[in-house]
Order: structure tokens, then C-alpha cells, then sequence
């Protein structure tokens, strides 16, 4: 007889197991992957962002998927609190470009090593290659569970599983089918934080070029309905990139519709002052060739599509440039356009949208109002963040609660 259950091995499983192992409790953890923190290990690019190192309020303000949700779960065990544990573990963290927190060995393995062994050290009992198949629930309480291989009794179940995205890493939604199976509504499920498909074939050419500081628009319908100012990257499909990910959960929401981007490649210069810049580059160049004057302004590899697009002859001497040719630049450079087609799914997306409706889940404890005994923890929940480390704080916090609660 357990005093807890958990399903799944990631960062909400762990830090509840482990909590609530440090107080004594009879944990039992189950993962159906051959190891444990297998999704962790690719996050952050191997690197593992952690967390934010912005005020808590900040954070909740990074969830357009239910952050107010998380108040009581962030308070609880905040960012700063995630720190402290980690260097506890022995592992040093370090904040980088957006307040982004990683471990000072920029390796996922060290997080997920520590994890492993605050969840030994204090006597979790792990039991891996074995899947959650089935809840047990009698008169509307939590008894246990059946596995792939066995049943466990307990009086208490944490499912964390995770969402739908990256299914090779085991998140392969069987939450939701468990969850929906004893009375909870799953919130439509869709990819978010994932990269995005262009129509133009010219993307291809500039696969792997990578842009800073250039703000991209987000149109639906002809509307303009957001906009992000960073970093992007082309790749073979499409977009990627830190403001591509952030945009990529209003595409996702809206596939049904005409959807567009445009990426302004100069944003800290106002129409007239970009228009005075380009004037001086033709004014120094004005004796070269039009394919020979933008090396000062833009990347070497952006200048070919540039060039094609522009529709001024390449070989054409910049002084023989017109006044309504430089201004159709001007809007080439400022409005470069990207019909979107699609998003790469949840094999490619960072987290999942949608899931367990937290209307149903006590936002103090993360206990099911459906279910007695039942918690929820992590993506499997209807929330979901900007990049940035928000959501693997929101799963840090959540095993925290739940951990101390049962």
C-alpha cells in the first residue's frame, strides 16, 4: 500500500515523488520509458532552461494558457526556490538572454541525474518500462492502479505524464484517455511552441540563416493579430526561433484560416530613416552592380532572395536605380512576407495546448473535484507557456504541491 503513486518520470513526477518521499511517504514511481527524464534531457537543446529568473507575476503573465491557474503553485515553490534546490543537488545555475536560467554546465543530464538521486536518496521505489493502463476508482476514490505488467494500491495517484508533444519521448497522450476514462473533459489538444511550414520556396535557400533583433507579424485573415520582436531561424520547412515558437500557438489555433507573416528585417529604423541609410549604401556603392550594394545592411545570405524579390536586375548599376524602385525595397525590407501552411504537429512542438480542464482541478492542491485521491501535474494540464523556462517551472512547482499535499 502506497502513500503515493506517480505516473510518470519527468519534472512534475520527480519533485513530487521526491517531496513527498522526504516526508516520509511510500512512494511509488512508475515510467513507462526505459529511463526516467527522457523528455528533460532534450529540452533547451540539451541544455535545460530550468526556469526564469523574472518575478513570479511575470511568469504568470507567460501563460496565455491558463497562468492564473498556477498563482497558488508558483508562490508555492517559485523560481527562486527552484535555484536554491538545484544547488542544493550540486547544481550551479546561470541566467542568460531573457532572464533564462540554465545549469552553469549547460548540460540537461546534470538536472536529470540530480533528480535521480534526490528521488533514491530519500527512498522513492522506481519501477521503469511500466505503464499506467488503467485507474483504479471505487465510490469516486483513488485505490490504485493497473500496469502494463501489475496492480499497486495507494491512497494516492499523481498522474504527470505529459502532453502529446515530442511522442518519442513517451508523451504520447495517454493521460488525457486515463483522465477522460474517470469523468474529466480534456480541453481540445494542439502543438504550440512548434515550428511553422512556409509556402515559399525561396525559404529553402536561406535554410539555417538565423536573424536577431527583426519583429515578425502575425496575420489572420488580413488582420494583424500579434507581433514579436527577437530572433528567428530559417530552416528547410519554414521558421523556427525563439518569436516564431512564442507566435506558432495563435497559428495553431487558427490553421482553418489565411495565415501570414511578415518580418520587418530593420525595425529600430523608422520608413524615412531606413530610406536615408539605404540612400548613403547606393551613394557609396552607386558605381557597383545592385547585387554588390547591400552587404552593409543586410546578411550575405539574405541578399539573393532579397534581390529576386525586389525585381531589380541584379546587374543594374546602383546609380541608375529609380526613386519608385528603392521604395518598393524599402517595403521588401519591412514587410518581408511568408504564407504559413502549416505547423510541423506535435512531433516537432515544444509543449501541448489544451488538456485537463482546470475547472475540474483545485487550483490549491491540484487534486481532482471529480475524483478524491487524484492529482494532476505538468502539460497533461490545460496550461501552456512561452519559451523561456516558464513551463518547466509550472511542472517544478506543481510536483512541489503535490508532493506536500498527500
Amino acid at each position: 500500500m502506497y502513500d503515493l503513486i506517480v505516473a510518470g518520470g519527468g519534472a512534475a513526477g520527480m519533485m513530487a515523488a521526491g517531496v513527498a518521499a522526504k516526508k516520509g511517504k511510500k512512494v511509488l514511481l512508475l515510467e513507462k520509458n526505459e529511463q526516467l527524464g527522457k523528455k528533460l534531457l532534450i529540452t533547451g537543446k540539451g541544455r535545460c532552461n530550468l526556469t526564469n529568473n523574472c518575478e513570479v507575476e511575470e511568469i504568470i503573465n507567460n501563460f496565455p494558457g491558463n497562468g492564473k491557474f498556477l498563482y497558488s503553485s508558483l508562490y508555492s515553490f517559485s523560481n527562486w526556490q527552484v535555484r536554491d534546490f538545484f544547488s542544493q543537488l550540486g547544481v550551479e545555475t546561470k541566467v542568460e538572454r531573457g532572464g533564462r536560467v540554465f545549469p552553469t554546465s549547460d548540460s540537461a543530464r546534470d538536472v536529470v541525474e540530480a533528480l535521480k538521486r534526490f528521488i533514491v536518496d530519500n527512498g522513492v521505489e522506481v519501477k521503469l518500462k511500466e505503464a499506467v493502463e488503467e485507474l483504479i476508482v471505487v465510490n469516486g476514490v483513488i485505490k490504485g492502479v493497473k500496469t502494463s505488467k501489475s496492480s499497486y494500491n495507494g491512497d494516492n495517484l499523481l498522474l504527470a505524464v505529459g502532453g502529446a508533444a515530442y511522442p518519442t519521448t513517451g508523451s504520447a497522450g495517454d493521460g488525457y484517455w486515463l483522465a477522460r476514462k474517470v469523468g474529466h473533459n480534456i480541453i481540445q489538444t494542439r502543438p504550440s511552441l512548434v515550428p511553422l511550414e512556409i509556402a515559399e520556396e525561396w525559404v529553402m535557400e536561406l535554410q539555417g540563416l538565423n536573424l536577431r533583433n527583426v519583429t515578425v507579424t502575425l496575420t489572420i485573415a488580413g488582420e494583424e493579430v500579434a507581433e514579436e520582436f527577437g530572433e528567428m531561424l530559417f530552416t528547410h520547412f519554414g521558421v523556427s526561433g525563439p518569436i516564431i515558437l512564442t507566435l506558432s500557438r495563435q497559428v495553431a489555433n487558427n490553421l482553418n484560416q489565411e495565415l501570414k507573416l511578415k518580418i520587418n528585417l530593420k525595425p529600430a529604423l523608422s520608413i524615412e530613416q531606413l530610406d536615408k541609410r539605404l540612400q548613403r549604401d547606393f551613394a557609396k556603392y552607386s558605381r557597383k552592380q545592385f547585387k554588390n550594394s547591400l552587404g552593409d545592411l543586410l546578411p550575405k545570405g539574405l541578399i539573393p532572395v532579397i534581390i529576386n524579390l525586389s525585381s531589380i536586375p541584379e546587374d543594374k548599376f546602383v546609380n541608375q536605380i529609380t526613386r519608385e524602385e528603392r521604395r518598393e525595397l524599402l517595403k521588401l525590407l519591412t514587410g518581408l512576407e511568408l504564407t504559413i501552411t502549416g505547423t510541423k504537429g506535435f512531433r516537432r512542438a515544444i509543449v501541448t495546448a489544451g488538456g485537463v480542464d482546470t475547472e475540474e482541478i483545485d487550483p490549491g492542491t491540484l487534486e481532482s473535484k471529480l475524483v478524491e485521491g487524484l492529482y494532476f501535474a505538468g502539460e497533461l494540464v490545460d496550461i501552456d507557456a512561452y519559451t523561456g523556462g516558464f513551463n518547466l517551472q509550472a511542472a517544478f512547482s506543481m510536483g512541489y504541491v503535490v508532493g506536500n499535499q498527500v
